[in-house]
């Protein structure tokens, strides 16, 4: 039996038994029954505080874009854009695919000097470009999105001052944006600017809050949204809000202190064997080159590469907790 032959035998395996998953999975009960509880706690209870989160989850899941269609985007290419928007540089899609195809190329050149087997190079080399720019870019999403969410509660209790000391909306919005520095001042002063070309505030937070896809940010469009239509004092809700927003910032720490040795501990058993393969081709590339060369080695090497990827993704979902 060829390379290709098994290999093809392998997807179908693995495809099979994602089918079987997909299929005998189903949602869990215990976290519906979590939800469940929740719920009633919500409907029954008379703090101002937990009717206005539940109110903000519900319309927050109903918003909630489905697959690549991200912030209204009808594309892939679309969502790509948003993606690296979403960075706070100004890289654009074209960049972007440059950077990738430079990158595959790059690397698919230094594996096939090294071993001179062309389809595992190629291979490698189409992982590494399409792979390390997503990863690029996601980690840089998500260090722009902690630092907005670690100074956006400042900024609504900058909102409540201003707003209790009798100034407008609009020029509680101008302070934040001049006195917030990071992201936040940011993202309020692009606001600012579309409301003085003649938008909407509503359209122009919601514009942010597409950009940003933050639910924290949601939850301050949608109460403006809520007060606008309902009345009320502005103040005290955004000063609630801006309590519920510190509780889901404290509750996020907590988790990351809880899970961060188990994430540890999967770092290390998945680093591990690519660090050992690695020193080992390093000192004698002989003792381990036939994982190169050879067709038997070379499939035993990818169903271990996919049993490890299923491994992680199952240590990644014992970590990942939804708040």
């Amino acid at each position: 039996m060829s390379i290709i032959q098994l290999l093809l035998v392998g997807g179908g395996l693995i495809a099979m038994v994602a089918l079987l998953y997909l299929a005998f999975s189903g949602p869990s009960a215990g976290r519906e029954a979590q939800r469940r509880l929740q719920s009633l706690q919500y409907r029954h209870s008379e703090s101002t505080s937990t009717k206005v989160e539940s109110q903000l989850k519900k319309a927050i899941a109903a918003r909630k874009p489905k697959l690549h269609k991200k912030a209204g985007s009808t594309s892939r290419i679309q969502a790509l854009a948003l993606r690296l928007d979403r960075t706070g540089q100004r890289w654009t899609v074209s960049q972007y695919f440059y950077a990738s195809i430079g990158l595959g190329l790059v690397i698919t050149l230094i594996m096939f000097l090294k071993t001179g087997v062309l389809l595992l190079s190629l291979g490698i080399g189409v992982l590494a470009g399409a792979g390390i720019p997503h990863l690029v870019v996601g980690f840089l999403m998500k260090r722009r999105t902690e630092a907005f969410n670690a100074k956006f509660p400042d900024a609504i209790e900058l909102l409540v001052r201003g707003l209790r000391s009798g100034l407008p909306v609009t020029e509680t919005l101008s302070v934040v944006a001049t006195e917030i520095p990071g992201p936040v001042g940011m993202e309020f002063r692009q606001v600012v600017e579309r409301i003085k070309i003649g938008r909407t505030m509503e359209e122009s937070l919601q514009e942010t809050a597409d950009k940003l896809g933050t639910p924290e940010f949601q939850f301050f469009v949608i109460t403006l949204a809520i007060q606008r239509e309902t009345g009320g004092n502005l103040a005290e809700t955004l000063s609630n809000l801006a309590d519920v927003l510190r509780k889901r910032a404290q509750m996020k720490l907590k988790i990351k202190a809880m899970s961060s040795e188990s994430k540890a501990s999967a770092y290390i058993v998945g680093a591990l064997p690519f660090i050992v393969f690695g020193m080992i081709y390093w000192i004698n590339p002989s003792y381990i080159g036939g994982f190169f060369t050879d067709d038997r080695l070379i499939v035993t090497g990818l169903g271990g590469l996919v049993w490890m990827g299923i491994g992680a993704f199952i240590m990644a979902k014992m970590v990942s907790f939804e708040i």
